[in-house]
């Protein structure tokens, strides 16, 4: 692995992974998409699958990187990271936040990558267990975590879910019926997330800007040495946090060996349970240092749980993953129960290089953190109009598409309007996510059983997703108030 002829393909892939990743609208999923192509031309086949790995695990990272400094999430995984961590870039703690996220980003790629290598049959065979039924609860539960860890209470929270909801049903459902487009043809396959993710946390934030809102990013007088010792403590920090990150990192495996559910339900699920569990629950989005650990780390560790039954049953975890099993199978990588006889060594190799690329990943990490700090220094006026026009072209980019620039800006209109009524918007992307898995699982459960709901209560894995949004609600207040007494009790 460490050939010149392996190690500079893997270490440009990196690159290329941490520049996509750290632009607004180009996501994780186009990184690798357009690496693939590249790395079938090079003569080592290793280094074609280190490429194509280098770039999946640092894209999710890099995503963080305008989240915490813009409040404009890189990729759909890094929008839990808009909100401690741009509040502590606002309170001139940028540069301590990344290195936080940083150091849990390869400590949950290691955690993953391990779980991968150790408990992957077992793992995948859960995973599999999951239906239509459980698919439905599944995402209920993704929503209701949303809702309740917004900082303007569970009721706005719930109105941002309902939102988000609703505008998942624009376009052709599965039985073929057209709905909510006005006769647009553009709205046919529904609403693209991205110009819709990039409107609400850029434009609105641009628009915030203009309105007179302006301390935006940083404040100015924070002094550059004091920074740099705010900085330095990122390592000890997250020693006191260590159970945090580990407890994340294992939650985001799990979340990520679920097929559908993906990098960004992991980190909205590893925050909410660190919400719940901390006793600082009631800071949380106000630039608490856990709110930056908690999803981090499981972002990146859902990239190698994804791939746990993506390998062992062909079945990948996301669309990153997707593009990726294919890959390997162009490499005669055929995933299935029996790929560790089959393919035992590239299997290996696959392993190792995903462990080192986590050791890989600070360098890569921490020069894309120090190329973005100096592109801040400009003054704001300047960056926020660079962040306007990456927004347009990040839009433009996924569909070549002039009408999803027109999405972004309306979208970037509503998330002005409703924050300046206190709705949070992450729920709302939330929803706009994971709408359509509910709704057809919801469907396709139904129409299976001849429309009774009996399985969707009586399933044990259903039961286990009901039980447990029970007891959080019903523990919730006890917790809240616990944190309360105990942030008292601190000062």
């Amino acid at each position: 692995m460490l050939h010149p002829g392996v190690l500079l393909p893997w270490i440009a892939g990196m690159v290329f992974g941490v520049f996509v990743g750290a632009t607004p609208g180009l996501t994780a999923t186009m990184a690798v998409a357009l690496i693939v192509p590249v790395s079938y031309r090079l003569d080592e086949p290793i280094a074609g699958l280190a490429m194509i790995i280098g770039v999946s695990f640092t894209a999710i990272f890099s995503g963080d990187i305008p989240a915490t400094h813009l409040r404009i999430p890189g990729t759909p995984a890094s929008a839990a990271a808009t909100l401690d961590g741009h509040e502590m870039a606002r309170n001139g703690r940028a540069e301590f936040a990344l290195r936080l996220d940083l150091f849990c980003s390869a400590i949950g790629g290691v955690v993953g990558v391990l779980a991968l290598m150790l408990v992957a049959p077992q793992l995948a065979k859960f995973a599999l267990k999951f239906s239509d039924f459980e698919y439905f609860w599944l995402g209920i539960c993704g929503l209701c975590i949303s809702a309740a860890v917004s900082q303007t209470g569970i009721r706005r929270g719930m109105i941002a879910v309902e939102v988000g909801m609703l505008l998942s049903t624009v376009g052709t459902d599965a039985q073929g019926a057209v709905r909510f487009t006005f006769g647009n043809m553009d709205l046919y396959n529904g609403i693209e997330l991205i110009p819709a993710m990039i409107g609400l946390f850029g434009i609105s934030e641009v628009m915030r800007y203009v309105a007179g809102n302006r301390q935006t990013i940083e404040s100015e007088s924070s002094g550059r040495a004091k920074k740099r010792r705010e900085a330095d403590k990122a390592l000890p920090t997250l020693w006191r946090h260590k159970w945090t990150a580990l407890k994340s990192a294992l939650l985001g495996t799990v979340i990520g060996a679920l097929p559908g559910a993906g990098a960004d339900v992991a980190a909205w699920g590893a925050y909410g349970v660190a919400q719940k569990s901390s006793k600082n629950g009631r800071r949380f989005g106000k630039g608490v240092e856990e709110g930056v650990i908690a999803p981090t780390s499981a972002n990146n560790a859902a990239v190698g749980g994804a791939w746990i039954p993506a390998l062992v049953f062909g079945v990948p975890g996301d669309a990153v993953t997707a593009i990726v099993l294919g890959a390997f199978m162009v490499y005669e990588i055929v995933p299935g129960p029996q790929i560790f006889e089959r393919s035992g060594e590239q299997v290996r190799a696959i392993f190792q290089i995903a462990l080192v690329t986590q050791f890989l990943l600070l360098g890569a990490g921490w020069a894309g953190i120090k190329l973005f700090g100096q592109i801040l220094k400009l003054p704001r006026g300047a960056v926020m109009v660079a962040v306007t026009v990456f927004s347009v072209v990040g839009a433009y980019a996924m569909r070549d598409n002039v009408f999803d620039i027109w999405v972004m800006f309306a979208f970037g209109v509503l998330g002005f309007f409703l924050e300046s009524k206190r709705i949070p918007l992450a729920p709302l992307i939330l929803g706009l996510i994971l709408g359509p898995l509910i709704e057809e699982s919801l469907r396709d459960g139904l129409t299976k059983e001849g429309g009774s709901l009996a399985p969707f209560f009586t399933r044990p894995i259903c039961l286990a997703l009901i039980l447990s949004l029970v007891g959080a609600f019903a523990a919730g207040p006890a917790i809240r108030k616990w944190g309360g007494g105990a942030q008292r009790d601190s000062r």
